[in-house]
């Protein structure tokens, strides 16, 4: 299986629509991919707090389209980070959606941690409260969320459900860089899975993005890393791997369902 992540910049002059046609531009350049994954808010810029409102869109909107007619042309999966969707009672969400071969979407997960520190997100989006996981041709597939690196609670019910392959958009600053390798291992060791993890470059409102774009595997190996800057990253993973890990050495099967029921 071959994943491309394409870790792209939101610069704060580029209007959204200049943005979504030089990414297009972007994808319809990628050949051989089985799955394209890209960063979080990429089409609005993460830290473009003030104009949430206004570059909210629906799951039939722009930043969707454009995947949309991408993904069927191409005939791949598409994971296109995510966007600001508007919900129908007025609510926004930071929604990450993943595309079939055919355009359709497959699986939509909203954003469950949303992001308080030094970040309007909290104030500005509804948490979602759902935590779905698919199966598609290469495995089980879920996605989370950039901040939903830092709970493990969250990872745990996701093994739980069977996830064998977890797609990771964020826009995570480069201060914290180290938490972001940190965790995207940590994550793939404990739950013995693929982590596909895809953030942000360049900098919005004065905030440098980490960029580091990963794909850790169900052992902890990182299979790829990306640089800091714009760069389309080409990684090869056998999702099989997932099985023959968990079978091997049997965390998984060791570990208790309820750890609440220890006492104290």
């Amino acid at each position: 299986m071959r994943i491309a992540l394409v870790q792209v910049a939101s610069p704060d002059p580029e209007t959204r629509e200049d943005r979504i046609n030089r990414i297009e531009a972007i994808l319809r350049g990628i050949t051989g991919a089985d799955l394209i994954v890209l960063p979080e808010l990429w089409s609005a810029g993460y830290f473009h707090f003030d104009n949430y409102e206004n570059l909210a869109e629906t799951l039939d909107g722009p930043t969707v389209s454009m995947c949309s007619r991408v993904a069927a042309d191409l005939g791949v999966h598409l994971h296109l980070g995510s966007i600001i969707e508007a919900g129908e009672d007025g609510q926004l969400s930071n929604t990450s959606i993943l595309l079939g071969p055919d355009g359709s979407v497959v699986h939509t997960y909203r954003k469950i941690h949303v992001f308080g520190y030094k970040s309007k997100e909290a104030s500005l989006l509804t948490a979602g409260s759902a935590l779905p996981v698919a199966q598609l041709p290469f495995g089980a597939v879920s996605g989370i969320t950039c901040y939903d690196l830092r709970f493990p609670g969250l990872w745990m019910e996701l093994s739980t459900r069977g996830a064998e392959i977890v797609i990771v958009p964020a826009a995570w600053p480069a201060a914290r860089r180290e938490h972001w390798r940190l965790l995207t291992t940590a994550r793939a060791v404990e739950h013995q899975i693929f982590v596909i993890a895809c953030n942000a470059a360049g900098t919005q409102e004065g905030v440098e993005l980490g960029g580091h774009s990963r794909v850790v595997d169900p052992t902890g190996a990182v299979i790829a890393e990306a640089d800091a800057g714009e760069s389309v990253l080409m990684v090869d993973i056998d999702p099989g791997k997932v099985h023959a890990v968990r079978t091997e050495f049997p965390v998984i099967n060791d570990r208790l369902s309820n750890y609440q029921t220890l006492t104290v």
